[in-house]
């Protein structure tokens, strides 16, 4: 096992257990990863698997990516605590403090040592256009990584805004950890370009639970439509087109099928996650999470259930009610794992990118840029269609996208849909929440009263360790 993915399991360990006394943009100071660690393709494959096991954050704990299915659902009032009201459902983000300030940098300090250690290596060591292939995978992870602090420690939402993302673009040496967090809109475009390096060099097929230049076009799509500049729409618009008529993933026919009977096997996951061995048999396993069986409990919001009036997925989405007197009007949640059932592979099974959410970004690209309403509608009830609804079933909901003849109507309906079939699967819903005008966010969710709520404090360590960052985000005290 070479020293780089020694590393990396190591590094995990660490924080699994708490052991590390600073914050991880950088490593522990006797951790240097050297770049001569990746020696040929058969290293750099290996180095490449250890970056994609910080991009699901495996840890001893078996449910590491339910964070991406919970806290954005939980903020945007979709689901809740099910012994109580937490912080997440009261948008108390003070006292809030997440995890993913150490999760992104370790993977993007990984994705980083293979950038270079790759890039290092003459293209004999490879073959078939490998070389380029695993650096466009790790610039891809790389992008992710800072794709994610954007969302949450950054005003994303402000082009204009100094409040950008720390951007590591170097391994981590003691030498360099000091350094200045950067504005907005070099936060896009740093992004932006480790993405169109994912798109013209990813491979074209891969197993799903690895990234493609179609992932890279998926997530390219989410970035954009954050940003919302000049001609981002239009670019959201073309992406979606490449990746539904040229790439082999196709809708499926029940959505149900995805989260309850073929989990990765479905054609319509672009990027998924494997679980963990023993995964399923874990105490603390992510399905024990959503109904009685392990420590906590996350549950489906009233407002959830009422979203899904007159719409066939409330079947299987939002089952019986949560009996727990701490937290009255709430369900569980059963997207992921039906009561009663036994723990299993599919249960366990984490989805990052899907088809779906394609079809809807193009949808919302369509509204957002004054094209035609019509294609909007056409997508739109593509997808509502593979949960069975159509013209001939007369639903409301169909009905309700068909009467919504001004953009700001069928924004809201687009919004709405993006929720129904996206709710719970990394942040999606939360993000769609805020791309609406601030006026409309406070209607759905009365507990933001800021869009300092929209973000999150820098960890306090940082400014410890990295005195050049700058200044905190606004609304929050070092």
């Amino acid at each position: 096992m070479n020293k780089l993915y020694s590393y990396l399991v190591l590094c995990v360990a660490v924080l699994a257990l708490n052991a590390c006394s600073k914050q991880l943009s950088a490593p522990p100071q006797n951790s240097k990863v050297q770049d001569n660690t990746i020696l040929d393709q058969s290293t750099a494959q290996v180095a490449l698997n250890g970056a994609y096991y910080n991009f699901a954050n495996a840890t001893a704990i078996k449910n590491g990516w339910q964070d991406h299915q919970r806290i954005p659902a939980e903020l945007s009032g979709w689901m809740a605590y099910g012994y109580g009201a937490d912080n997440y459902v009261q948008n108390y983000n003070s006292s809030i403090s997440l995890s993913d300030w150490n999760k992104e940098y370790t993977l993007i300090n990984a994705a980083n040592g293979i950038i270079s250690g790759v890039g290092a290596l003459p293209d004999i060591k490879f073959s078939n256009g490998r070389k380029a292939g695993i650096i466009a995978e790790a610039r891809f992870l790389r992008a992710y990584g800072h794709y994610r602090l954007l969302i949450w420690y950054a005003q994303w939402y402000d082009i204009s805004s100094k409040y950008g993302v720390l951007l590591r673009d170097e391994l981590s040496s003691l030498g360099n950890i000091p350094k200045a967090r950067s504005n907005v809109k070099d936060s896009y475009t740093f992004i932006l370009n480790d993405l169109d390096t994912a798109i013209a060099g990813g491979p074209s097929k891969n197993p799903n639970y690895y990234a493609t230049r179609w992932a890279a076009m998926a997530l390219k799509m989410r970035v954009l439509m954050m940003r919302g500049a000049s001609g981002d729409y239009a670019t959201v618009m073309q992406l979606a087109d490449s990746v539904i008529l040229n790439s082999a993933y196709v809708l499926e026919a029940n959505a149900v099928d995805i989260f309850h009977s073929k989990g990765l096997s479905s054609k319509e996951v672009i990027l998924g996650l494997v679980p963990q061995a023993l995964q399923t048999a874990d105490y603390y396993s992510k399905s024990a999470q959503y109904y009685p069986g392990a420590s906590s409990l996350y549950v489906a919001s009233l407002g959830l259930k009422n979203l899904y009036a007159n719409d066939p997925r409330q079947a299987w989405m939002v089952g019986a009610a949560n009996p727990s007197a701490t937290s009255p009007n709430t369900f569980y949640f059963t997207k992921f794992f039906v009561p009663g059932s036994a723990v299993s592979t599919v249960s366990e099974t984490d989805y990052a990118i899907r088809l779906t959410e394609v079809y809807l970004l193009k949808a919302e690209a369509i509204v957002r840029s004054g094209g035609i309403l019509a294609d909007a509608r056409t997508l739109i009830h593509s997808i509502q269609s593979k949960a069975g609804i159509t013209a001939t079933t007369n639903n409301a909901n169909y009905l309700a996208v068909e009467a919504a003849i001004t953009s700001d109507s069928l924004l809201m309906e687009t919004y709405r849909e993006e929720v129904r079939s996206l709710v719970g699967e990394d942040g999606l819903e939360w993000l769609a929440l805020l791309r609406l005008p601030f006026a409309t966010v406070t209607q759905f969710r009365p507990t933001i009263t800021s869009q300092i709520q929209y973000i999150f404090a820098i960890p306090h360590d940082e400014f410890n360790y990295n005195p050049i960052i700058g200044d905190q985000n606004p609304g929050y005290n070092k």
